[in-house]
């Protein structure tokens, strides 16, 4: 099985330098902050913990850094590994990759069993989303399967294929933009 490598949403960002999140926000908006040391999982952006505890360093003014937050971080994510490339991430998948991964017709379905303690466990729990690495759904489905009496719970293997080898394009794929830049994009392009 892949190991877990140390991540970090939106969220865990803030709490490692000490500001809300919208801050990250704004460093992306601003430049300062981008997407190469991320992966994006459900249309979310999941940064290595090994660049966000190097961020401070990479910035023209030094940010300090909440070592407690960090470990707490890392403490949540163990047994994890350090890593310095998005390459070293095994494939991970959130609600949107699952829905697709099990050919479901609404991601309110798939929320609604996982508060319901009625799926995996998640392997990550990241700015509020649980993640999972693709293993773990698919070693997982066979019993997700027997203790359903209504969903089939196959999995795709395109889907799976597509997880495994970095391509997916499906929903989530991508981050969509929100709020009001979203709204000028939409806007302009009239």
């Amino acid at each position: 099985m892949p190991k877990k490598v140390f991540l970090a949403g939106r969220q865990e960002f803030a709490a490692v330098y000490g500001v809300q999140p919208t801050m990250v926000t704004h460093w992306l908006a601003r430049g300062v902050l981008n997407y190469d040391r991320a992966v994006i999982v459900s249309g979310s952006a999941y940064w290595l913990l090994s660049f966000v505890r190097d961020f401070r360093q990479m910035t023209a003014r030094s940010k300090g850094l909440d070592q407690g937050a960090l470990q707490r971080i890392v403490a949540e994510q163990e047994p994890g590994v350090w890593a310095a490339s998005v390459e070293e991430v095994p494939p991970l998948v959130g609600l949107q990759e699952a829905t697709q991964l099990f050919g479901l017709s609404s991601q309110q379905n798939l929320s609604a069993v996982v508060r319901q303690g009625r799926f995996a466990p998640a392997d990550y729990r990241l700015s509020g989303s649980p993640l999972w690495l693709l293993d773990t759904l698919i070693e997982a489905a066979p019993a997700i399967r027997a203790r359903s009496r209504t969903v089939m719970w196959a999995v795709d293997p395109k889907v799976e294929a597509a997880l495994r080898q970095k391509r997916y394009a499906g929903p989530g794929s991508v981050i969509v933009p929100r709020g009001l830049a979203a709204k000028r994009a939409l806007t302009c392009g009239k």
